[in-house]
């Protein structure tokens, strides 16, 4: 039987809510890989990634400050074959934005997987859309990888301009095989879709969505702002 794979996006709110709750929500989850937005950014904030991914069961690849509060964790499991992180054009006025980019192996599978959260400002986003697409196809490239996962908080919906000019190129795996809940946002109140994990044609999708059937309510309500999305796949 083909190996899946097991990734997880999820926006920690720079850890200001309940961290045991998060810890339970991603063990329960148990991903190979996550890419994490709004990891911590300020004053130790790679003792407080090394110790986030630690009550996780997993550990740091690359990212953090560095690339914006993007932050990429793996588990045991997984060979690291490249990483590098790397800021998104900035405008002056809105918050510097990153992506955090990695090409893995688990078993006989290898892919690359970028991890990225886009800004709040519509004409901004819509540009960055088509520039991690770019940063990603790059890297997958260089490291001689055909299978590529983009993953993060987008802040804009499906159908939106910015959402459309990453599906041109990649599937959105909730479209593909949804599972779960759909929305994300909020945590606790979850009325729209701004998380999601996107996969090149060649990754078959086995379920993506809110793992509503893994995760308890009550924890993903205190662990932060946003709902994890749970993509498994196989390359």
């Amino acid at each position: 039987m083909e190996q899946t794979i097991r990734i997880l996006t999820y926006n920690v709110r720079s850890l200001r809510d309940d961290r045991a709750a998060l810890a339970r929500v991603v063990r329960s989850c148990a991903p190979d890989v996550v890419c994490i937005q709004e990891s911590p950014r300020f004053f130790g904030w790679r003792r407080a990634a090394r110790a986030m991914a630690a009550s996780f069961g997993l550990r740091v690849v690359i990212g953090g400050a560095n690339a914006s509060g993007n932050l990429l964790l793996a588990g045991p499991d997984v060979k690291v074959d490249a990483a590098e992180v790397l800021y998104l054009k900035h405008r002056r006025g809105y918050h510097l934005r990153g992506l955090a980019l990695a090409t893995l192996r688990i078993g006989n599978s290898r892919f690359t997987v970028g991890g990225t959260h886009l800004s709040m400002n519509l004409e901004q986003r819509v540009y960055q859309a088509g520039e991690v697409l770019g940063h990603l196809d790059g890297f997958a490239e260089r490291n001689q990888t055909k299978s590529r996962i983009l993953a993060g908080d987008f802040n804009s919906y499906p159908g939106s301009v910015e959402w459309n000019i990453i599906t041109e190129r990649l599937a959105d795996a909730w479209m593909v095989s949804p599972m779960g809940a759909e929305f994300t946002s909020t945590g606790k109140n979850p009325y729209q879709r701004l998380d999601a994990v996107f996969v090149s044609r060649d990754v078959y999708v086995v379920r993506a969505g809110v793992p509503t059937d893994l995760v308890s309510q009550a924890d993903t309500a205190l662990a932060t702002d946003h709902l994890p999305v749970l993509a498994v796949v196989r390359i």
